[in-house]
């Protein structure tokens, strides 16, 4: 009866996000520890590392398709909200995807239709804080980050581009006017399974 684990729940995805869902898991996992079913915890444990584990296999994917080093290399990141028609980017994959991006080396542009610019520098200030980072390593990795309130804009002359949240205008886009303002012809990562033209995608 739950939709979130249901028909329409279950769609292509770089993995879930939201605080809720994951927390739910959490909390099942703890359950079935304190009523002695440790195969079943651990079976539970296992979905939130696989969704962490899809996270980091679409970022690889990413360095890889780029000849194995993204180092200073421009990429558009297309969705920062964990799912589409929400402002909530909380536990997020673009999070984790922009994070590894820039300490690989790369220049980050990114782009939400409903994501306030000061929210996606929050998100990844509170995951380097958890890291001790220093004030210099901030200032660094923060210069290597920038916040577009158009897609077109965000996507210029980049290496690559990948859609993480499944907005509908991203839909959209015509890749043949993208290759016309973009020198590079960046290569396309679809993580939502949501375009006809691609270079990777998950779900096929």
């Amino acid at each position: 009866m739950d939709h979130r684990i249901g028909q329409k729940f279950l769609e292509a995805s770089v993995g879930f996000g939201g605080s809720c869902f994951k927390k739910d898991i959490l909390n099942l996992v703890y359950l079935c520890k304190y009523y002695g079913l440790n195969e079943v915890a651990k079976f539970w444990y296992q979905v939130i590392k696989i969704n962490e584990y899809q996270k980091n296999r679409f970022t690889e994917k990413i360095i890889d398709e780029l000849g194995g080093s993204v180092k200073d290399k421009k990429i558009a990141i297309l969705g920062w909200a964990f799912k589409k028609n929400t402002n909530d980017s909380r536990e997020s994959a673009s999070i984790e995807i922009t994070k590894k991006l820039i300490e690989s080396g790369a220049f980050i542009n990114v782009y939400d239709p409903m994501v306030k610019e000061s929210k996606i520098k929050e998100d990844l200030n509170n995951i380097w804080m958890s890291e001790s980072r220093s004030v210099e390593d901030f200032s660094f990795r923060f210069s290597r980050l920038e916040i577009f309130d158009n897609y077109k804009d965000a996507i210029r002359e980049t290496s690559a581009l990948a859609i993480v949240t499944e907005w509908d205008e991203f839909k959209e886009i015509n890749f043949k006017l993208v290759n016309q303002f973009t020198k590079n012809k960046p290569k396309i990562f679809d993580g939502r399974l949501i375009l006809n033209q691609y270079h990777y995608t998950i779900g096929k």
